[in-house]
Formats: structure tokens, sequence, C-alpha cells
């Protein structure tokens, strides 16, 4: 297996410490994030904050064989309780923050000699959930942005997409936070569990691999069937 040289960005817990523990046997693993976390031993750690800082400022090699973007949010909220600054705080986030770091990445995954570039959604831009509005337009934007740029710059990088449900992450603790809610939400899932960050992680891994080097400009749903089944109520 060819080592790789892969960043992760906002990848100190949750996805992107399950992903860094996945890779780090066998590949160059880069962490860019507001706080380290528990990251493996011989992952590199970077200091960054993807909403304020310059990615080109930090010590990254000239070559980068994998970008992933792990930023984002989970703003759930009536559309009548949200204004126009929850759109914009959640746009900045998970779409415009992604678009700043890829764009000041261009020269170094271009060195790649062909570089996977994986980014993040929600099961509800195509299901279409209650309370979802401000994250799900934002998520839709990561969704077309990605598919344009994995068309744009074919051969030389492949795009794809994750969009998951919900997960048992720190940014999900809220909505986790008794054993109660974790029952309840996992019979909303047709495989009776909510998601892991190992779940996540695996299909992210996987798509970073050259056993994915024929897949580009998708949307994959790692979502316990809920996207696409319906179960008995």
């Amino acid at each position: 297996m060819k080592r790789k040289t892969i960043l992760l960005v906002g990848g100190s817990y949750g996805i992107g410490q399950s992903l860094a523990q996945l890779l780090i046997a066998e590949h160059r693993v880069i962490v860019a994030s507001r706080t380290q976390g528990h990251l493996p031993p011989n992952c590199e750690y970077l200091p960054f904050d993807a909403l304020n800082d310059d990615v080109a400022s930090l010590q990254i090699p000239d070559k980068l064989d994998g970008l992933v973007y792990c930023p984002g949010s989970i703003n759930l909220k009536p559309f009548h309780l949200l204004k126009p600054n929850d759109f914009l705080q959640d746009l900045e986030l998970n779409f415009l923050g992604l678009v700043k770091t890829t764009q000041a990445l261009l020269p170094k995954l271009k060195q790649s000699e062909q570089a996977s570039l994986v980014f993040f959604s929600t099961v509800a831009v195509q299901s279409g959930m209650p309370f979802h509005t401000s994250i799900a337009a934002a998520k839709g934007a990561v969704e077309g942005f990605a598919k344009s740029l994995a068309a744009e710059y074919a051969p030389k990088f492949r795009v794809n997409v994750i969009a998951p449900s919900l997960t048992d992450t720190p940014l999900a603790s809220k909505l986790l936070s008794s054993q109660d809610k974790k029952e309840k939400m996992a019979t909303r899932h047709p495989l009776n569990r909510i998601g892991s960050s190992l779940d996540i992680a695996q299909m992210a891994a996987f798509l970073l691999s050259d056993n994915a080097s024929w897949i580009t400009g998708q949307t994959v749903a790692v979502d316990g069937g809920m996207g696409t089944l319906k179960i008995p109520s």
C-alpha cells in the first residue's frame, strides 16, 4: 500500500479522531483543529480554527494526497425561531470554511497523483426533516459544491461526500444525553441503532484509499437505512 499524506481539518474528536486512528498505521496523518483532543501517537497536530485562521499559514507538506473537512454543526430549531444569522453561521462553518480551506490547499492537492477529498453532509438534505432548515441548507451547499468540484478537477481529484444520520459523537451529545434518548433515536433507523464515529470513519477511510479509485462525485449515505427505507411505526 502506498503511504499517503492526509490532512484532517477539525479532526481531533468524534469521526475525525476515529479516522486518524484508522489511518495512522499506514499513512502520514496531520490534524489541524482547535484542540488536540485524544489523537493517536505519531499523528501530527497543528492548531487551527477553520472560521478564523488561514490554512495556508500552516506548516503543511507541499503534497497532499487526501483532505477531509470535519467541522460541522447541529442547529435544530423550528424555522420560525431561526434568524438569518443562524443560517449564516451554519453556512460559514459547514460550507464557507470548507471552500476557503479547499481553495487554499489546491496547490498542494495538485501535487498528488490523484488526491481524494472527503466532505460531510447529512441525511436530512435528501430526506427532508423538520427543524433542519438551516443545517440542511448548509450541507446541501456542500453536496452541490463537491459534485461540481469533482467534475472540474477530474481526473486529478476525486471528491466525495458522506451523508450520515445521527451519530454518537460529542457534536450530538445534547441529542443523545440519556440512554432513553439513544434508544428512541435508535428505533427511528431500520438497523435499530444510531451510528458510531467508527461507522462513518470507515467509509471515509475507504473513500481516501485506492480501493475507491473509481468513485467520485458521489454522496454516500451511511445512515442505518434512514434515508431510503421505511419501517413500520
